[in-house]
């Protein structure tokens, strides 16, 4: 049975009901793992420092304010304390509206317990968050009087009160207490302070926000020695002194923060525009991030770079990669990221190990173009790899490397959801600028970096500081996230000049017409980032509406008599692929020119394609005639084209002119190939084939390679891919959200073992049945049978003992149906089912009081 007033945190999750369980479990699914077999396991838990610091990290800055001034404030503390602390003397409305939704935040995670006139703080939340002097509290607050007067002689604390007019006491206790009234009382305080030297004020007022320790000489100045009399500064070490807290509060009105935040900021100012223009934006993204993976792939489609030994691409494959796709290294990181997190690059496992397009990078290019970028935005939603941090040093001082290892930042998926998500309640076309977006986040997860333990600043000088000490403070992980999920939404073209698109509202579940603004999460509550499934459907339901946005593929060039050849638009794939043998990519941008050569001409007729195919080509796609120079082009190449063929003698070039031959042995630039004429038409050469076709052709000659039969060779290179990969899991934050069945069933456990655990037994008529507070129950084994046959015939519940087959021991609230063969079937509380248990597995059985279910 509880009390009216909970004694114990486990006692106060007692009264609270299902739902509110469930949403604690809901809040800290840490807490889930494994199911707590009670109430009095889960209140241990929550109360476990790995538990707590996670809650507390994820506590927006008004609920954590709070829980720092219940740090300081008297334990237990009161309502009315608690908002003193935070509303100070003159009072603030905004923080005492927002109050107590912060603390009911900080109730429903079971970091604070105790009705309102006796709230607590859990001890390890006070012993994270209180001040000492090896961890300053953010509240710039130092130790109360009593603790910094914990090590003062009798007599000193004797002289103290004297010098701010207090009578003496007989003991410390006392003396302790009257000072610490002292300090408190205002008016007494005031009338102190009014006869301080200005020197000491001004001490003070360096003190006052914090850190609250100074250090002082053997022979300090009289200002501090003024100070150092009244116990305005005590001692905190051989030379140091600290400000005591209640003098500390007086000096701030009462306040434990500087400037508390009740409310986030707002997403403001805002820029509105055109919602069809944010959608037709960031449709061209998302066309021009297709075509960035398409030609990643196209770049590696022979086998790309070799990998490193530690992992990774190294800077110069980074820096090439970058090259070919017309970008900066970030940029091309961020690429290669992505493409491997869809799996669509991997490495292929070989001893020379180096990457290549996999077979499902294969299949996404034969994808339509809405389809393909819902592969890489599901791929990119629930990613933990961050592109961001390439290059920068590792733990052991290491550059990190784009696709090697230590690249996953656990927080990335929730920050990127979290960002899409204020984005959407904004009004439809409206973005903000990015340092009013990462404010509100700041707010919502303010930075909890644990400082270094040390000891008091050793030479803040009599004066004290003038502010905090320490090193500067660096960006925090979530900023850096939180920027680098603007940056890639527009790169994929999820936004659209800073604004979130339709498209990209349906990724997060949301209606597009959907623009009144979102309420904040509650505080501490994580916003749930979506799981690869999630995302795979969101995106597919994104995909939709973006086809009709992007561009259609054209199936015509237009050719220009300079040899070039102008795309006004995405080409359909096979017309693009056929378009870049026969010609070289000149530009790129809206319109892609492609150039003909002499050598890009061969190339196309090395793949197997025949003069009359290449002017049949040309005519067949071009909204202009083909102009007589290219016609000429595509002769002149082919009509040289094979006249000399190339085989193995080691080589040989046979020809049916011999006069060429003849001109070819006569060549300086042949002495190289070392040739011989073997008949009027036949050559041999001392070099490879290959060496011997590059030889020719750097000579001005288009040979062709043939066959053993005296076929022309086709020169198709054979596209390189890995064995079939699996994309990279991503790697979770912590324990994943529970879904509301397992929720349910959870609550219903620790429910029923609670009742197991404290339900009242009847007194046992022999001291066997007696066990000791918190141990299983013995009985013979023909008690146990007698007490059970006796409570299937009465239909009343009992208390077992039980050790299952792993010797794992445990007590559970049964009520028996049956008991024949050795076994007793049961409706067990605990789990909430009928079972079947053996009677030599029971140690003992004892009767519940007659309330007790």
């Amino acid at each position: 049975m509880t009390t009216a007033t909970p004694r114990t945190l486990a006692e106060e999750l007692r009264t609270r009901s299902d739902r509110g369980l469930a949403g604690l479990l809901r809040a800290r699914p840490d807490l889930l793992n494994p199911v707590p077999g009670d109430l009095t396991q889960l209140a241990t838990r929550a109360g476990t420092r790995a538990s707590v610091v996670r809650a507390v990290e994820r506590l927006d800055t008004f609920a954590l304010q709070t829980a720092e001034a219940l740090a300081v404030a008297p334990d237990p503390c009161p309502y009315g304390t608690l908002a003193a602390l935070m509303a100070g003397d003159a009072g603030d409305e905004a923080v005492t509206a927002a109050l107590p939704g912060a603390l009911a935040a900080l109730r429903a995670q079971a970091l604070v317990w105790g009705p309102d006139d006796r709230l607590r703080l859990v001890r390890t939340a006070r012993e994270l968050l209180a001040p000492s002097p090896t961890r300053p509290s953010p509240t710039g607050l130092g130790p109360t009087v009593a603790e910094a007067t914990a090590g003062m002689s009798p007599g000193r604390l004797q002289e103290v009160l004297a010098a701010v007019d207090l009578p003496t006491t007989h003991d410390p206790v006392s003396a302790v207490a009257a000072l610490t009234a002292f300090f408190c009382d205002r008016a007494r305080m005031a009338a102190l302070l009014d006869t301080a030297p200005a020197e000491a004020v001004a001490v003070l007022d360096k003190l006052l926000w914090g850190p609250p320790y100074g250090a002082v000489t053997d022979r300090p100045a009289a200002h501090l020695q003024w100070l150092l009399d009244r116990g305005l500064l005590l001692p905190a070490g051989a030379r140091n002194v600290a400000l005591p807290r209640e003098a500390a509060l007086h000096l701030r009105a009462g306040r434990a923060h500087r400037v508390p935040e009740p409310a986030p900021p707002a997403l403001a100012p805002t820029t509105a525009r055109d919602p069809q223009l944010v959608d037709n934006a960031a449709a061209g993204q998302a066309f021009t991030a297709l075509a960035t993976v398409e030609e990643l792939l196209k770049e590696w489609d022979l086998g790309g770079p070799t990998v490193l030994r530690a992992g990774g691409l190294s800077v110069r494959d980074l820096k090439r990669t970058a090259t070919a796709l017309d970008t900066t290294e970030q940029l091309a990181a961020f690429w290669l990221e992505l493409a491997y997190a869809a799996g669509l690059i991997a490495s292929d496992g070989e001893a020379d190990e180096r990457y290549a397009a996999t077979p499902a990078g294969e299949e996404w290019l034969q994808l339509p173009d809405h389809e393909r970028w819902a592969v890489l935005v599901a791929a990119w939603l629930p990613a933990t790899r961050t592109p961001g941090v390439v290059g920068t040093a590792d733990a052991k001082g290491r550059a990190l490397a784009a696709l090697g290892p230590h690249l996953d930042r656990s927080p990335a998926p929730e920050v990127r959801h979290r960002v899409l998500t204020l984005l959407a309640t904004l009004a439809p076309g409206t973005s903000v600028p990015g340092p009013t977006l990462l404010s509100r986040l700041r707010w919502e997860r303010p930075l909890r970096a644990a400082a270094p333990a040390a000891q008091p600043p050793a030479s803040p000088a009599p004066a004290a500081p003038d502010g905090p000490a320490g090193p500067a403070p660096v960006e925090d992980l979530r900023s850096r996230l939180a920027q680098g999920a603007l940056a890639e939404a527009e790169l994929l073209g999820v936004t659209g000049r800073g604004a979130l698109a339709t498209h990209g509202r349906t990724l997060l579940g949301t209606a597009p017409a959907a623009a009144e603004a979102a309420p904040a999460p509650e505080a501490g509550a994580a916003a749930t980032p979506l799981t690869p499934a999630e995302a795979t459907t969101t995106a597919a339901r994104a995909a939709v509406l973006l086809a009709p946005l992007l561009p259609e593929p054209l199936d015509h060039v237009l050719l220009q008599a300079d040899l070039t050849a102008v795309a006004p638009g995405p080409l359909h794939r096979p017309l693009a692929e056929a378009l870049g043998i026969l010609a070289d990519v000149e530009s790129k941008g809206g319109a892609t020119v492609y150039r003909f050569t002499p050598a890009s001409v061969r190339r196309a007729l090395d793949s197997g394609r025949s003069a009359a195919e290449l002017q049949e080509f040309l005519t067949t796609h071009s909204r202009t005639p083909v102009p007589q120079p290219l016609a000429y082009l595509v002769d002149d190449v082919a009509r040289r084209h094979g006249q000399l063929r190339v085989g193995a003698a080691t080589a040989y070039v046979r020809c049916d002119d011999d006069a060429q031959l003849a001109e070819i042995l006569a060549d300086r630039r042949a002495a190289a190939l070392r040739l011989r004429r073997l008949a009027p038409t036949v050559l041999a050469a001392q070099c490879a084939p290959e060496h011997l076709l590059d030889g020719l052709r750097a000579m001005g000659y288009a040979p062709a390679a043939e066959s053993a039969a005296g076929d022309v060779l086709v020169a198709r290179a054979d596209s390189y891919r890995t064995p079939p990969r699996t994309a990279p899991a991503p790697v979770p934050d912590g324990p994943p959200p529970p879904d509301r069945t397992l929720l349910e069933a959870a609550v219903r456990a620790i429910r029923a073992g609670d009742l197991a655990a404290t339900a009242e037994r009847k007194p046992a008529a022999a001291p066997t049945g007696t066990p000791a507070p918190g141990a299983l129950p013995r009985t013979t084994s023909a008690e146990t049978l007698a007490t059970m046959q006796a409570a299937v015939l009465t239909s009343s519940p009992v208390w077992i003992g039980y050790v299952n087959a792993d010797g794992a021991a445990s007590q559970r609230v049964i009520a028996p149906v049956r008991v024949e063969g050795g076994y007793v079937t049961a409706y067990d509380h605990t789990s909430d089912e009928v079972r079947t248990y053996p009677l030599h597995r029971i140690t003992g059985v004892s009767e519940l009081a007659d309330d007790a279910v």
